[in-house]
């Protein structure tokens, strides 16, 4: 076992957080990505903010915050704070676009419905991305924001955001962005040329998913970011964030290979019931889902059960194989052979 992080009593205890969002159940790639989190922190002694994301509320299902730590629960994970609900608070969100807007490093635009709803919610892969904002001349491409030219942004006072019902994105500036992350390696980006300037707050008079968890992050004392390689480019955005907003270094990263199914495709509802929640009602030990995950992120040689203690203790960044996972036919007969 990893032993755990050395701190000052004048620094903060090192922290990551598990953050589902309310829109469905958890899946086994959800369940993957959660199990690692929790593992590392507990060889490594972070603290676990369990943080509810729960901006993209036209999406938000009924029961799926209860349902999600249920599940959490069965699987024995634990945590040492929360639920924080997202957007229970938001002052503190409100403060950063203000503060954003009065240096001229953020300025107001027009959005549509579809492209506000895009913004709340994280950019994965294959979310798609609606048409350009009008006037621009431009549409984006799938996964893509607009590169506003620099005369197309307004001058902005001290008083510039006043109104919180206004779309509002991040002057990006064009340059490359490097960081160290644990699982996939050095890494460089440049936002500018990639996605351009992207959204960070939307007329629902809520963040976008890139400002809230930068802000939600440093709030809570994150240190350690364990999620999915989908996210990966994102970090180079909220490390533009942390910058702009001048909150100090960013956590340090840690993005996984996602768990894909057999065509290919980040694991969805195309590739039938994955939810965790199916499994546990056919009578699937939780011992023989965490020994799949296991099986999958290289902590054990085959399929066979594992408790939570003993995936635990197993866990090694190092072991991940590097590309992604591939959910089969056979690891659903698996799970399901024998409850």
């Amino acid at each position: 076992m990893t032993a755990p992080e050395k701190h000052t009593p004048a620094s903060p205890r090192p922290a990551t957080r598990l953050a589902p969002s309310p829109t469905g159940a958890l899946h086994l790639g959800n369940a993957r990505t959660f199990m690692i989190t929790w593992a590392l922190a507990r060889q490594r002694g972070w603290r676990i903010v369990l943080r509810i994301e729960d901006l993209d509320t036209p999406r938000t299902r009924p029961g799926a915050l209860e349902d999600a730590i249920d599940t959490l629960e069965w699987l024995g994970v634990d945590w040492d704070e929360g639920p924080i609900i997202q957007t229970r608070d938001i002052a503190h969100h409100v403060a950063a676009v203000r503060r954003l807007a009065e240096r001229g490093l953020a300025y107001p635009c027009a959005l549509t419905r579809a492209q506000i709803e895009h913004a709340a919610s994280a950019p994965h892969e294959d979310a798609g991305a609606p048409e350009g904002p009008p006037g621009t001349g431009a549409a984006e491409a799938p996964g893509k924001e607009i590169r506003f030219p620099a005369s197309l942004r307004p001058a902005l006072g001290p008083r510039a955001f006043d109104d919180e019902r206004t779309n509002w994105r991040f002057a990006t500036p064009d340059r490359p962005v490097s960081f160290a992350d644990e699982c996939a390696g050095a890494q460089t980006h440049r936002p500018a040329r990639t996605v351009g300037d992207f959204v960070v707050w939307t007329s629902r008079a809520q963040p976008s998913y890139q400002l809230a968890c930068v802000v939600d992050d440093h709030r809570q004392g994150i240190t350690h970011v364990v999620r999915g390689d989908d996210l990966l480019d994102s970090a180079a955005r909220q490390t533009l964030l942390y910058e702009a907003l001048e909150l100090g270094p960013p956590p340090s990263y840690c993005h996984l290979p996602l768990v894909r199914g057999e065509d290919g495709k980040r694991l969805a509802k195309r590739h039938g019931d994955t939810r965790v929640a199916r499994y546990r009602a056919a009578g699937v030990a939780p011992q023989r889902v965490i020994g799949l995950l296991a099986w999958w992120s290289g902590f054990q040689s085959g399929r066979a059960p594992l408790s939570a203690q003993e995936f635990r203790e197993a866990c090694r960044i190092a072991s991940i194989p590097p590309g992604p996972v591939t959910f089969t036919s056979e690891d659903d007969a698996w799970l399901l052979s024998r409850r």
